[in-house]
């Protein structure tokens, strides 16, 4: 799986489509796309990320990853809740539940500081 998302490959296809018109309209000279290129546009397509990654905090996707192959997503939402030391960090997690676990069944997440993808894959591989 790249760092592209879906946006990013559709909108690389985008731009090739529109040099193959301008050539054609400027020149009468344009590239067709070909079979072996839309075939390499779909499987692009098909590995690249989804646009509307989850974001979360560095100190939270600290949390997941070292929680993610030890825990179940249930035990880390109830450490969160009912953990003997409350944080800012995990009063994240609770409010966000749904960001959290998107990201914890993705593996890949967006960290809202520096807007860095993060992919558990990466570091598990």
């Amino acid at each position: 799986m790249s760092n592209e998302t879906k946006r990013d490959v559709f909108e690389d296809l985008v731009e090739e489509l529109a040099d193959a018109y301008i050539a054609l309209d400027g020149e009468g000279i344009g590239e067709e796309l070909t079979n072996e290129d839309k075939q390499a546009y779909l499987k692009d397509y098909d590995n690249a990320l989804p646009d509307a990654l989850p974001v979360i905090p560095k100190e939270v996707g600290d949390i997941l990853r070292s929680a993610h192959g030890q825990d179940n997503l249930l035990g880390v939402l109830e450490t969160a809740k009912y953990g003997y030391k409350v944080s800012e960090t995990l009063a994240w997690i609770i409010a966000n539940q749904n960001a959290f676990a998107t990201a914890w069944v993705l593996g890949v997440w967006r960290v809202k500081e520096t807007g860095e993808i993060v992919k558990l894959e990466a570091e598990h591989g």
